[in-house]
């Protein structure tokens, strides 16, 4: 089996000496860089990854500037990314969740709790591609909204849209399940890993964040006030 692959991107040096030491002692191939601006380059160059471990605050450009620009690209919007960080403020944790990030760690953390945030996100983005229920095949279809399950990709009226996994698993949670309404818990419960220690406001976020994304479709993601959300099949205007 192919070893999983890490870019730890970080400018404490010492640090990402220690995470790479620990990381390939577990099995998983690991590099890193000092610099957003060096990640860049380094995916850029073609080079495949698994996952990110980011740095937030960074000479340069930041972690969650970083982030943006990866999760807006179609060919990067699928890496996973962990945020290591010095902010423990929920507002900061929110806005590394609304870019798209898979887990968030704050500093000072013990080397084993990264490592079992990294198993944990690695594990759920390995998982074999999830097939509709309905039994309606590889894809959900919607009017102009396409979901395909092997590609794990999305399209609006043809056009592909970059979806985080996050955004990608609630979309396809609430559109396979049409109708039926899913608490804020329940969505949790069920798209974020267990080891993500996350509050309700962040489907919230992540929620107007995916409206945003599905242009028409958005208003079919319909809140439920004092319940939670869900996908109801409107007449789209296109106008």
């Amino acid at each position: 089996m192919e070893k999983k692959r890490v870019l730890v991107v970080d400018d404490e040096r010492d640090l990402c000496d220690i995470l790479l030491f620990n990381i390939q002692s577990k099995g998983y191939e690991a590099e890193a860089v000092y610099s957003a601006e060096d990640a860049l380059r380094r995916i850029a160059d073609g080079r495949p990854y698994d996952l990110l471990l980011l740095d937030v605050m960074m000479p340069g450009m930041s972690g969650f500037e970083l982030a943006e620009r990866l999760k807006g690209d179609t060919a990067t919007a699928g890496i996973p990314i962990i945020f290591l960080t010095a902010k423990d403020a929920e507002g900061d944790m929110l806005q590394g969740f609304a870019l798209g990030a898979d887990d968030y760690v704050a500093k000072p953390f013990s080397v084993r709790e990264v490592l079992a945030r990294i198993r944990a996100v690695l594990n759920r983005t390995s998982d074999s591609p999830l097939q509709p229920s309905s039994g309606a095949g590889a894809q959900l279809v919607f009017d102009g909204l396409l979901m395909d399950a092997g590609s794990k990709s999305v399209t609006v009226d043809g056009l592909t849209v970059a979806l985080t996994r996050t955004e990608y698993e609630l979309l396809r949670l609430l559109l396979e399940h049409s109708g039926t309404v899913f608490s804020r818990q329940q969505l949790l419960s069920r798209v974020w890993p267990r080891e993500v220690v996350v509050t309700e406001r962040t489907v919230d976020v992540n929620i107007a964040r995916l409206r945003k994304k599905l242009g028409p479709y958005g208003i079919c993601l319909v809140s439920r006030t004092g319940f939670g959300y869900s996908f109801v099949r409107k007449s789209i205007s296109k106008l």
